[in-house]
C-alpha cells in the first residue's frame, strides 16, 4: 500500500527544498564520507561549528542543527549501526534512526523531510532490508501523526531508486 504522504525521489539530498533533511552521520557528528561528507560541504564550516557543541550522538538517536548554506531549514542528524551480520540488534537501531529522526521532525512542527537510505552505505547494511525497514517506520509513523506531511525517501542510484518504488509497491 502506498501512502500519499511517502515519496520515493533520485535527487542530491543537499538541494532538496524541505523543511529538514537527515544526515546518515557517525557518532562524532563532525563530518564524514558519503551521505555525511556532501552534507558537511554543502553546509559549510558553520555546520561542524553547531555539531561541535551537541556532544555526538549515540547510535540509534538523532539531534538536529541548522541548515545554513542547504536549501533545507535544518539538518536531522542519525547515527546508523554498522552491520555485522544481523544478529547484534541493527534492525532495532535502524529502526529507532527513523523514529527519532520523525519524532524530532514532528516536535520541531516541520511539514518536509527528507532521508537518505541510512546505513546502506559504508556501514554495510543490506540495502533491500534496509528500505523495507525504512518503509515500515514511516509508514507506521505517518499514520498515527500529522506531521511531517511529507516524507521523501531519496536514493542516489536509478537501480537504488526503482527497488524502493517496488518494495513501496509491496505494501
Amino acid at each position: 500500500m502506498t501512502h500519499s504522504r511517502i515519496e520515493i525521489v533520485r535527487a542530491d539530498i543537499t538541494r532538496l527544498e524541505v523543511d529538514a533533511i537527515v544526515n546518515a552521520a557517525n557518532s562524532s557528528l563532525l563530518g564524514g564520507g558519503g551521505v555525511d561528507g556532501a552534507i558537511h560541504r554543502a553546509a559549510g564550516p558553520e555546520l561542524v561549528a553547531e555539531c561541535r557543541l551537541l556532544g555526538g550522538c549515540a547510535t540509534g538517536e538523532a539531534k538536529i542543527t541548522k541548515g545554513y548554506r542547504l536549501p533545507a531549514r535544518f539538518v536531522i542528524h542519525t547515527v546508523g549501526p554498522v552491520w555485522r551480520g544481523g544478529e547484534h540488534g541493527e534492525d532495532a537501531l535502524l529502526a529507532s534512526c527513523y523514529r527519532s529522526s520523525l519524532e524530532l521532525a514532528a516536535s520541531r512542527e516541520l511539514r518536509t523531510l527528507a532521508f537518505p537510505a541510512i546505513s546502506t552505505g559504508i556501514y554495510g547494511f543490506p540495502f533491500e532490508r534496509a528500505t523495507r525497514l525504512a518503509l515500515r517506520e514511516i509508514r507506521a509513523f505517518v499514520s498515527e501523526h500529522t506531521l511531517p506531511q511529507r516524507v521523501v525517501l531519496v536514493f542516489f542510484s536509478e537501480s537504488d531508486e526503482r527497488l524502493a518504488h517496488a518494495l513501496t509497491a509491496e505494501g
